[in-house]
């Protein structure tokens, strides 16, 4: 594997240290008057999204780590898998819910997600960032009705639950941030 030091890090820069992966956040290059020159750096574990600071000598030294991000196609769930097809290869691998996250609940069969893994190991599934899905109950809207940050609930076609405008009704297709669960647009045709 290859090794780099400190010195090299820069913003999205990942590395392994202590048996995990870390990206680099954000760094800062530090030459004090007095003594030696460090690296202050705020890194994020890939694995467990949990973020920390720490300083480096310029010449520790670590080894480059290499996120595999592939796309692959929902096709199905099973109880607590959630099967992905390669579309290279047509094999279904399988993945445990608890790798999906809260943004999962936006995805239906057959939208293409990007698979994280490291060595082998996949960590993460990341839906599209945008999707447009169907609504399947809300209450009915009102013609007319256009006042602005004034919501309702409704179900989608995933079974998720977010607020939509009142003007939105049964039937129509929305767009969706997945990162934030919020309504963007109501979609043509």
């Amino acid at each position: 594997m290859p090794t780099i030091t400190a010195s090299d890090f820069r913003n999205g820069v990942t590395f392994e240290m202590d048996g995990q992966v870390m990206q680099v956040v954000e760094f800062q290059h530090v030459k004090p008057g007095k003594g030696a020159a460090f690296v202050r750096t705020k890194m994020k574990n890939v694995i467990t999204g949990g973020v920390t600071e720490t300083s480096f000598n310029p010449t520790a030294k670590f080894e480059q780590a290499y996120i595999e991000r592939k796309d692959m196609e929902y096709s199905y769930n099973d109880g607590d898998l959630y099967y992905f097809m390669d579309p290279e290869t047509y094999d279904l691998v399988p993945i445990g819910s608890d790798n999906l996250g809260d943004s999962f609940r936006f995805v239906k069969e057959n939208m293409t997600c990007k698979i994280n893994s490291y060595k082998g190991k996949i960590f993460a599934v990341e839906p599209p960032t945008f999707v447009e899905l169907e609504v399947t109950e809300t209450d009915p809207g009102f013609r007319g009705d256009t006042a602005t940050n004034v919501t309702k609930p409704a179900t989608l076609e995933t079974g998720a639950e977010i607020k939509v405008p009142l003007f939105i009704n049964p039937g129509d297709k929305i767009k969706i941030d997945t990162r934030t669960g919020e309504y963007l647009e109501r979609c043509k045709g």
